[in-house]
């Protein structure tokens, strides 16, 4: 069993658990809260594991071997060293943190304590995925890949009212592009490779915060075109097209249902039934790393991360989106 310790206390946090439980190898021993009430309410639905106030306190107290990070975004960095220069396995929300300054941070605190730092990037590590990498040849040779995440925050009608909440507050590193487009762009540079060049364009917010955008990629043989908003739907699923056929992936961010449509007008399902909730296969490959004695995983890479979050690096530069954490 892998002792897990639980950094952020929202709906995320109780359906990561949820999903852990499944692996029959996780079991929670600690959780950190900004106040005692709210962990203590937390803790209650989840037998009670020790609730912390400091962080410190909790990766000092041997009551975890990891620990899952589901704390805003501006938060992660510090977070994540805090955990792994005390010998912690680090697992965080994705996006791993504000800026790549940041994230060359975590990374070299996870090499120098010898420690696993992953992104909590789920659709890569779900069973449809790999298929959907297995079954790329067949539609010869690769022209676009196109991507849309784009769904109308909740919490955008108080921001229309004039109540700015955590999701459109840049103080916390966040938006359209670092909460959606990173499950358009994870999948693209895990199957392609870093973009050669990056074109993007975006709606910013009163708040400061990104509300929608688009970006357009190219590669050598191919381009790549993602949209992405907190302040729109849409119901377009996902494209990669090649000269023999396209693969239609139903959702990006969670596939469940992927297809190859052939240009001779037959259809092949590549469909492999999923019965683990999608958060499963990520804690899966985590738990895994840590009981093999490896130390990064070889699809949630670290190398990946740090090419998406240059990229939606470049993209923020582009259309001004500039972060408090973003200041040296």
């Amino acid at each position: 069993m892998i002792r897990f310790g639980i950094v952020g206390t929202n709906w995320i946090t109780e359906r990561f658990i949820q999903a852990a439980i499944e692996t029959e190898q996780f079991v929670l021993t600690a959780v950190y809260s900004r106040t005692e009430e709210k962990g203590n309410n937390f803790a209650k639905k989840f037998n009670q594991p020790k609730v912390f106030t400091d962080l410190e306190d909790m990766v000092s107290s041997n009551q975890c071997d990891a620990v899952y990070i589901a704390s805003p975004n501006s938060f992660h960095a510090e977070q994540a060293i805090i955990c792994m220069d005390h010998g912690i396995h680090v697992l965080c929300e994705k996006p791993l943190a504000s800026n790549t300054t940041e994230l060359k941070e975590m990374i070299a605190a996870a090499k120098k304590n010898n420690v696993i730092l992953m992104e909590a990037l789920k659709s890569t590590l779900m069973p449809n995925f790999s298929i959907m990498k297995d079954n790329l040849y067949k539609i010869g040779r690769i022209r676009r890949y196109f991507a849309s995440y784009c769904q109308y925050s909740s919490r955008f009608d108080a921001f229309k009212q004039g109540n700015v909440l955590n999701a459109f507050n840049p103080q916390f590193s966040n938006g359209s592009l670092m909460d959606l487009g990173i499950y358009c762009l994870y999948p693209l540079v895990t199957l392609f490779g870093k973009p050669d060049s990056v074109k993007a364009v975006g709606v910013l917010l009163s708040s400061g915060i990104d509300g929608e955008g688009s970006m357009v990629m190219n590669y050598k043989d191919m381009d790549a075109i993602v949209m992405h908003s907190k302040i729109t739907d849409s119901y377009l699923p996902a494209e990669i097209q090649g000269e023999n056929g396209t693969m239609i992936i139903d959702k990006i961010s969670a596939p469940y249902d992927v297809k190859i449509h052939y240009r001779d007008g037959t259809i092949e399902d590549l469909t492999r039934p999923q019965v683990h909730e999608p958060m499963f296969y990520e804690i899966q490959e985590f738990i895994g790393l840590i009981q093999n004695g490896q130390r990064e995983s070889s699809i949630n890479s670290i190398d990946i991360s740090l090419a998406v979050a240059e990229v939606m690096e470049e993209a923020r530069r582009q259309i001004g989106l500039k972060f408090p954490a973003d200041i040296v």
